[in-house]
């Protein structure tokens, strides 16, 4: 086998990718990325030095300050952060700092899984094993609604489908890499699908990629 194997995860928000990635890296014994955290570090790191999100070259230098080792979700998952993501993820000079980035993440060995938006098309397009995790818009919103609940939150069904579908259209329709399947991806779709059923479905792709790779 070589030294490192790569494992790609793209879908829209909420589709289950990165609860899916985790569970992936925790049973293979692979690192763990999620692409998305990267543009919120280095929105997080605008923010807190009081810096403009609307510099695109100030911008580029704190996305290649962003240790990808070091990513907090519970505190990146803020939404003003989330907010400022969306901002410096249009540009071009940020996408290419961070892929590069995410392109060196994939070379640890024994592996990497990686989730995002773009990993199987832009940044791993060589990757062994490319998934594209996906599920209805209701489904999708109802998730995010229910974990928001879960945790003791307060929150309104229709705006968070309206929410999801706007990600969508911003996802799908952008110039730079926009969120599509890669051409040999694996299609998941978790609507009526449990996270183990996900997960076996997808450990059987990845057992034969891997011994096709020994």
């Amino acid at each position: 086998m070589s030294k490192t194997f790569t494992i790609a995860i793209d879908g829209p928000a909420a589709a289950g990718k990165g609860t899916l990635s985790r569970q992936i890296a925790d049973a293979y014994g692979f690192h763990h990325l999620d692409s998305g955290l990267t543009y919120r570090a280095a929105a997080k790191a605008l923010l807190d030095a009081g810096l403009p999100l609307d510099n695109e070259q100030v911008a580029e230098k704190m996305a290649r300050e962003v240790e990808l080792g070091d990513l907090e979700r519970d505190i990146l998952s803020k939404h003003e952060i989330g907010e400022a993501a969306s901002k410096i993820a249009v540009m071009p000079a940020v996408r290419r700092a961070l892929v590069e980035a995410q392109r060196r993440f994939s070379e640890k060995a024994p592996g990497t899984v990686i989730d995002g938006r773009d990993i199987g098309t832009v940044v791993c397009p060589d990757a062994p094993v490319k998934l594209y995790v996906t599920a209805s818009p209701e489904v999708r919103a109802k998730r995010r609604y229910e974990e928001i609940i879960g945790k003791g939150g307060t929150a309104d069904f229709d705006a968070i489908f309206e929410d999801v579908k706007r990600r969508d259209e911003r996802d799908m329709g952008r110039a730079d890499s926009p969120l599509k399947p890669a051409e040999e991806a694996h299609l998941l779709d978790t609507s009526e699908m449990s996270i183990e059923a996900a997960f076996q479905a997808a450990k059987s792709i990845i057992d034969a990629a891997l011994s096709r790779n020994n």
